[in-house]
């Protein structure tokens, strides 16, 4: 059985959306953190995660089809989506060491 059309479609554009939503939460926690509203910046961080969640959750789906034997075409597409969702996780980790380092400073304040 093939992953028609439409389907691949949603779970490419899925991988995009929340890779990029997680990416634009990880950036403003950071400038959040920069202005010293480390609260703020902490939420920012957990909405990154959940969005990060659901780019997994696409991603696991698409395995899956996979190892049913469903082929799942590796277009460019594909390839930009996987490039976001990379992205993103290594912006989140970077962001939260950022946001602990404004933490640290604003503690010695």
């Amino acid at each position: 059985m093939e992953i028609n059309q439409d389907q691949y479609d949603e779970m490419v554009m899925n991988l995009v959306v929340e890779g990029g939503n997680a990416r634009s939460l990880a950036m403003e926690a950071i400038q959040e953190a920069k202005k010293g509203n480390l609260d703020k910046a902490d939420e920012l961080l957990k909405e990154c995660d959940a969005a990060l969640v659901e780019a997994h959750n696409a991603q696991t789906d698409m395995i899956q089809a996979e190892i049913r034997g469903e082929h799942i075409p590796v277009m460019l597409l594909m390839v930009h989506a996987q490039d976001h969702l990379m992205d993103a996780m290594v912006v989140k980790d970077l962001a939260a060491e950022i946001v602990d380092l404004y933490r640290k400073l604003a503690e010695k304040a």
